[in-house]
């Protein structure tokens, strides 16, 4: 099934540190700063009967305030930034947090993040505009969940809006309000995603029962539009947007940092065929045995991909800070390759680097765009943010080859024999993964990476998927 785009989010940043009535952080806010007149907008033409059945993250432009305090502004509410002191923040309930969309769309729902650090509740209204004049009450009488420090999503009465505002209007410990982010969802055309996910599952940072396991949604419950607010869902141009932050749950008790990816499943629903083994739901090299590659779902394998990283971890040990990994072969313990996209703090670009792991042994590091090293410079040819690029990775035995490619670029290709690292033994079998797999578990448990795929293909020899 094709999972379907709609709208883009909008995210605003609600954080705060020590939120309760005696709290440091409320009583050193700064006195507020009143902005400067805007002039006018010109009215927007106004786009009628827009529908969607899926959401896409809408593209919110700007946050305004009647008054807002220095320090806590209310930009930093959609500025991208989890972290708690990015945050927008009032000592009173008489500021309305108006957010502005790029252009009139279909809301749906809104993806609030409160600072709530010591249990509060919040007490909200949400409202949409046209115009910024007349307003359609689309949410009333909402409170803030205590017990979570993460971004909660709620559905709004559907509207056509080009102006969202946010009323707060105080906690249960006073009339404060304070929002780290917040991103909105809905549509402005239904957009059908060119990715098919029917032979994957997806991993998210989250076990909603104990916060110790990943949480894993399966071949049937993805391919039902799945769509996560804080973790995994599309863009306004139907690209499929993976988040992971430094805090949650991990796949395993061996992991020691968070992902939101997609694991290849050769099965495709067929929940007869175990996850593991040579078997149906995975692929094995052609250098295998001929009695393994009999019983697998595939031999050799592609996976081809484009997509733009958005994001990267900024706080932590400098060994970890600005890591992700974008794409991989897993095998049964180890991985035949992973891909590495790094943008260290003080660099506007990043670097790609491959490793390759022999089994029960060590890594070897390929570097195709400038180094991993904790203190690189800045790659001259490296990758910026949001920059769109694409990657493949082919089996054919043991000869695996690496390709990055660009738009008005050479390709960038690396081939590694892997003869000498045990996969193609008996009992070796391997899948594909894809998203992102945060790198970094030192920093602010706020602090994330993110990247949008706009391209995931998977193919294999001896598989009809």
């Amino acid at each position: 099934m094709l999972l379907r785009h709609y709208f883009t989010l909008f995210s605003i940043v609600f954080l705060l540190q020590g939120c309760g009535s005696s709290s440091s952080s409320e009583k050193e806010v700064q006195p507020p700063i009143q902005e400067q007149p805007s002039t006018p907008e010109t009215p927007e033409v106004i786009i009628e009967n827009i529908s969607c059945s899926s959401l896409n993250k809408l593209e919110l432009t700007q946050a305004s305030v009647q008054s807002q305090m220095q320090g806590f502004e209310a930009s930093k509410a959609i500025d991208g930034s989890f972290i708690e002191t990015n945050r927008w923040s009032t000592n009173n309930n008489q500021h309305d947090l108006i957010l502005t969309l790029d252009e009139t769309s279909l809301v749906k729902g809104i993806s609030i993040n409160w600072l709530n650090t010591d249990e509060r509740s919040y007490s909200f209204d949400i409202a949409t505009s046209q115009d910024k004049e007349d307003w359609q009450a689309v949410l009333t009488s909402a409170i803030s969940n205590p017990s979570t420090t993460r971004s909660e999503y709620v559905e709004l009465t559907e509207s056509s809006a080009k102006y969202i505002k946010i009323i707060a209007n105080g906690s249960d410990k006073n009339d404060g309000n304070h929002i780290v982010e917040v991103e909105a969802f809905g549509c402005r055309e239904d957009i059908t995603s060119s990715i098919e996910l029917n032979d994957w599952y997806l991993s998210i940072p989250v076990d909603e029962s104990s916060n110790s396991k990943a949480k894993s949604i399966y071949e049937s419950t993805l391919n039902d539009d799945y769509f996560n607010a804080e973790f995994f869902f599309l863009d306004k141009e139907g690209g499929m947007v993976f988040r992971s932050p430094i805090e949650g749950a991990k796949t395993s008790t061996n992991t020691k940092y968070t992902r939101t990816e997609l694991r290849e499943m050769l099965r495709r629903g067929n929940t007869s065929i175990s996850t593991q083994g040579v078997n149906k739901n995975n692929w094995v090299f052609s250098s295998a045995p001929a009695s393994d590659q009999s019983k697998a779902g595939g031999v050799d394998g592609t996976l081809t991909a484009e997509l733009s990283v958005n994001y990267v971890t900024e706080t932590g040990d400098s060994s970890q800070v600005g890591r992700v990994i974008i794409g991989q072969i897993h095998a049964n313990d180890d991985e035949p390759i992973r891909v590495y996209y790094r943008k260290l703090p003080n660099n506007s670009k990043g670097a790609i680097y491959l490793a390759h792991e022999i089994k029960d042994g060590d890594d070897t590091y390929f570097e195709l765009i400038g180094t991993r090293s904790k203190s690189a410079e800045n790659p001259e040819n490296g990758i910026e943010l949001n920059e769109r690029f694409g990657y493949q990775i082919s089996v054919a035995g043991n000869l695996l080859t690496f390709t990055l490619t660009r738009d008005g670029q050479a390709d960038i290709t690396e081939v590694i024999d892997m003869s000498n690292s045990g996969y193609d033994a008996g009992g070796q079998y391997m899948y594909f993964k894809a998203g992102v797999y945060n790198q970094n578990n030192s920093g602010d448990p706020k602090d994330y990476v993110q990247a949008t795929f706009y391209k995931i293909e998977n193919s294999h020899s001896n598989y009809d998927g």
